[in-house]
């Protein structure tokens, strides 16, 4: 009975001990370097945005080896991380394009509003800490939905990204240079879409 007694109070003191702490992160838009470019075209909206079901959740992800991730419950994201890029990117390149020119995350549209969607294959540090964005983005015409252009992305950032928020504020970054590229295409001017064919 008194080895009983000393095991319950045991574990009781241990339940009362205390658990790391939960920190909680978000990606924050990035200012642009230079003066908002001018649009050609109709405004723009990115409508989605695709992440790896392995990335796309709560908890942070880091890689820790060749096919390897940690999943890191003690620092998560504010929300999904599809979400968050979305809400990050559309600010971005608001501020990069010329009032008018974008229309934020979920904010009515008008009829003509061209519209993006980003495809995400990789979105975190590796082992060294350098974190990479390697994704795709998409413009598609206003009626008839069909591509208009499409462009990969293949950026990094050697900040050696070891804790958790430098984590955040490098992939915070990366999606400011992705920003300034869409932005550069878009003022670049987008080739009109192919008409259909009569039937």
């Amino acid at each position: 009975m008194r080895s009983l007694i000393t095991l319950l109070a045991v574990a009781v003191l241990a339940s009362c001990g205390h658990s790391p702490p939960t920190h909680f992160f978000t990606l924050d838009p990035v200012k642009p370097d230079r003066a908002p470019k001018a649009a050609t075209g109709a405004p723009v909206q990115i409508e989605i945005v695709h992440v790896p079901p392995e990335l796309d959740r709560l908890s942070m992800v880091r890689e820790r080896g060749s096919g390897e991730l940690e999943i890191d419950d003690q620092n998560r994201w504010g929300g999904q991380l599809s979400d968050l890029v979305r809400q990050a990117l559309a600010q971005d390149l608001a501020a990069r394009l010329s009032p008018g020119s974008v229309i934020l995350p979920d904010a009515p549209s008008p009829p003509a509003t061209r519209t993006i969607a980003v495809d995400i294959v990789k979105f975190q540090p590796d082992a060294s800490g350098t974190v990479a964005l390697d994704a795709s983005w998409t413009l598609l015409d206003s009626g008839s939905g069909k591509p208009v252009l499409r462009r990969p992305v293949h950026l990094t950032d050697a900040a050696r990204a070891q804790t958790a928020d430098a984590q955040a504020t490098a992939m915070s970054r990366l999606l400011g240079d992705m920003a300034d590229e869409i932005a550069r295409a878009l003022a670049g001017g987008v080739p009109a879409p192919t008409p259909r064919s009569a039937p």
